[in-house]
């Protein structure tokens, strides 16, 4: 089974570039703990930030390994954090329809 996370943000004024450098140093650490990031893209209008996350296994096996990476020396290294940068975060585990799960 896999398993999908849908991640919004809202970023604050102005700092979206300074987001996606920090975001992009976090996707190779998130590689590292089995997620693909499936999509990313930027709402220029209105100043947000969605993705989408895969992981393979079942939700609790995702959030394992959330808890493992979010835990990791490797995360605690990254110089800036993402998050610094996010005035709110909408997130929900999904259900991949389209294209259908193979």
């Amino acid at each position: 089974m896999t398993s999908f996370q849908l991640r919004r943000y809202d970023i604050k004024p102005a700092e979206m570039s300074t987001f996606l450098d920090a975001w992009n140093s976090v996707v190779p650490v998130r590689q590292q703990y089995g997620f693909t990031v499936v999509t990313a893209v930027v709402n220029s209008d209105d100043n947000e930030f969605t993705w989408i996350v895969r992981h393979d296994g079942d939700e609790a096996a995702f959030r394992e390994s959330e808890k493992a990476y979010h835990d990791s020396p490797e995360r605690a290294g990254v110089l800036v954090d993402p998050v610094v940068h996010v005035a709110q975060a909408y997130v929900a585990m999904v259900t991949m329809v389209h294209p259908p799960p193979a």
